[in-house]
């Protein structure tokens, strides 16, 4: 039989390895010093914003590694690496909501942090450097804010920086260099990029925990700050249980504070006040889906609904009040002032007097900061072009990611060729800023925005599709703005036709026009109406007869797979179909289509007006293709 060892040996067995452990580390003082402290007055849930921002700091340096794995710090693959994140890798999209949204919990935390080291006074002597710490903590959590901002690349992020670096520029002496050093250059792109990824992943995390363990060093080596409330006393006495706080009567008795301890006191509200936290971001993530995700960054393509996160908008709006070249106020030298007489607070604090004007000077400075990011969503909310602006970006965040998760993926290019190749996104601004001067698209500008003048020729929402030749053929409609109302051809033999020959058919005559429209509309080869096309072929066949009948025509004027009286308008053969849309926004004035009788359609191919590139994007858009 096997030997078994004596008894009691096993269970003497972890507690020898834990000596073992202790002797050569050393472990168990460092617990006690970490876990055993004395809390005048006892536990408090007041105590508990310290170490819920620790908690959200180590939440983020977890999740920020964790991200780091998965992530490519350059400009041609930084956002095509977080879509990978955000749809591919497995928990990648909790993992970065968990990320962003921990981010906003810190601001929050750092503020909370901040008022009860002010309202308890715990920035007075002997705790200045402490609270010097503090403030300088705040604004390494900014920058990596602000660094992190960048790093998915996208359209929000990039211009945003690129408004928040400028601001640089204004710094008197070394304002050029400076914004030349954080750029990389004179242009933003990968060195930006990368010089910002080893600022929020290098710098300033080193900085920042070098900066937390001095902070808790002499937290520990100060004690905890009862902030001036009054303890509870054995034998029902008040007394001032403030730790190193001047003051109170020398000769009176002392009295006997009750004290609590961190372990395991205080240490049970600090963990389940970091577990309410954790739950509000999961819910935030939940809630909203994740990080949101822009298109990809774009220098050549403007981005007018960029704006910072929502703890810098009260600067973005606060810069609003300061015209040009009175900059410098609003952006160094207020919040200098405001920064410095923060700083100062320990010596004013020296006095009641002192404290007082502290805790109220912080209240209005928060107070100010409410207003003005109130003041700028507000705004926002009732700015028309912002609003465009803002739908216009998330529909282009949808569209990348719908494409980069078609059957092609992402090409070696990048996310940005998907945008710059996609007809249903570059053919309404091509359409705004080439055609809407004259055509609108279903009333509007292309964009969603409203015409700078009005219309003076035909809208082109649905071009050739039946709904848009009924409309033209009907002998109410044809002589309105909608189609030939603005132009030459407002009394000309098209409008006349409509309005005598067509006004007066009768049933059979409707009925036989109908036929025509679909018969004419199916040359366009629409991709939205291929369905009915196909369930249709009998009466499209019919209305290719009836096109050239005496009741109704067309080609009496226009060319119908070559018949035609005598041509005096465009040729009706392939209407609306890729090719022919392609040659009429080329050269309307081509004997094909108006010849000498075109009115105002400038030749965009000859006069090089667009390329032969975008000449497709923007057929592709009017025809609904992509």
């Amino acid at each position: 039989m096997t030997p078994q060892p004596p008894p009691g040996d096993s269970a003497l067995f972890i507690p020898r390895l834990l000596d073992w452990l202790d002797h050569r580390t050393g472990y168990r003082r460092l617990l006690r010093l970490a876990l055993v402290e004395s809390i005048p007055g006892g536990a408090k849930w007041r105590y508990v914003w310290g170490s819920t921002l620790t908690f959200a700091i180590v939440v983020q340096f977890i999740t920020g590694i964790a991200l780091w794995a998965a992530y490519s710090p350059n400009a041609q693959g930084a956002w095509e690496s977080v879509y990978y994140i955000e749809n591919v890798m497995a928990g990648g999209s909790m993992l970065r909501g968990i990320h962003h949204y921990m981010a906003h919990a810190t601001m929050v935390l750092l503020v909370l942090h901040l008022m009860q080291v002010v309202v308890a006074g715990a920035y007075k002597a002997p705790r200045e450097v402490n609270f010097w710490f503090g403030i300088a903590l705040l604004h390494l959590v900014l920058g990596l804010s602000l660094t992190g901002y960048l790093l998915p690349w996208d359209q929000k992020g990039y211009w945003a920086t690129k408004v928040a670096t400028s601001i640089a520029t204004i710094t008197p002496v070394v304002g050029p260099a400076l914004q030349e050093v954080l750029v990389g250059g004179a242009d933003y792109g990968h060195l930006t990029l990368t010089r910002f990824f080893a600022l929020h992943a290098g710098v300033l995390p080193g900085a920042l925990i070098a900066l937390i363990a001095a902070h808790v060093f002499l937290f520990r080596r100060h004690g905890v700050t009862t902030g001036g409330l009054r303890a509870q006393m054995d034998g029902g006495g008040h007394g001032d249980a403030e730790k190193g706080e001047e003051g109170g009567d020398p000769d009176a008795a002392p009295a006997r504070v009750r004290t609590g301890q961190f372990w395991p006191d205080q240490a049970l509200r600090d963990a389940v006040a970091c577990l309410a936290v954790m739950a509000a971001v999961l819910y935030l993530v939940i809630r909203s889906g994740g990080a949101p995700l822009g298109a990809p960054a774009d220098a050549a393509e403007p981005y007018a609904a960029a704006r910072p996160e929502w703890y810098f908008m009260f600067l973005f709006q606060w810069l609003k009040y300061f015209p040009a070249g009175t900059e410098i106020i609003g952006a160094l030298v207020i919040p200098g002032v405001v920064v410095t007489l923060v700083a100062l607070m320990p010596f004013a604090g020296k006095w009641r007097l002192g404290h007082r004007f502290n805790v109220g000077f912080t209240g209005a400075v928060l107070a100010g900061i409410g207003l003005l990011t109130w003041q700028a969503y507000a705004q926002d909310r009732a700015d028309p072009d912002f609003v465009a602006a803002q739908e216009a970006a998330e529909a282009d965040a949808a569209r990348v990611v719908e494409l980069a998760a078609g059957p092609d993926g992402i090409p070696p290019s990048g996310a940005l060729t998907l945008l710059r190749n996609d007809p249903l996104t570059q053919g309404p601004r091509l359409f705004a800023d080439r055609c809407a001067s004259c055509h609108s698209y279903d009333g509007h500008d292309g964009l969603g925005g409203e015409l700078a003048e009005a219309p003076t020729a035909a809208d082109l929402a649905g071009f050739a599709s039946r709904e848009w030749l009924t409309g033209l053929l009907d002998p109410q409609r044809v002589a309105t703005p909608e189609y030939f109302g603005g132009t030459a051809f407002a009394r000309g033999r098209m409008v006349r036709m409509v309005q005598s020959r067509i006004a007066g058919l009768d049933d059979a005559g409707r009925a036989d026009l109908a036929k025509v429209v679909k018969a004419l509309s199916a040359e366009a080869a629409l991709p939205y109406q291929a369905e009915a096309d196909e369930a249709e072929r009998g009466e499209i066949a019919e209305g290719a007869e009836l096109l050239s009948a005496v009741g109704i025509g067309c080609t009496e004027c226009h060319e119908w797979h070559g018949t035609v009286e005598r041509s005096l308008g465009p040729v009706l053969t392939a209407f609306g179909s890729r090719e022919w849309l392609e040659a009429f926004i080329r050269d309307a004035s081509h004997p094909r289509f108006y010849g000498e009788r075109n009115d105002r359609m400038p030749a965009f191919g000859p006069d090089e007006i667009l390329s032969e590139v975008e000449v497709g994007l923007l057929v592709g858009w009017l025809r609904g293709e992509g």
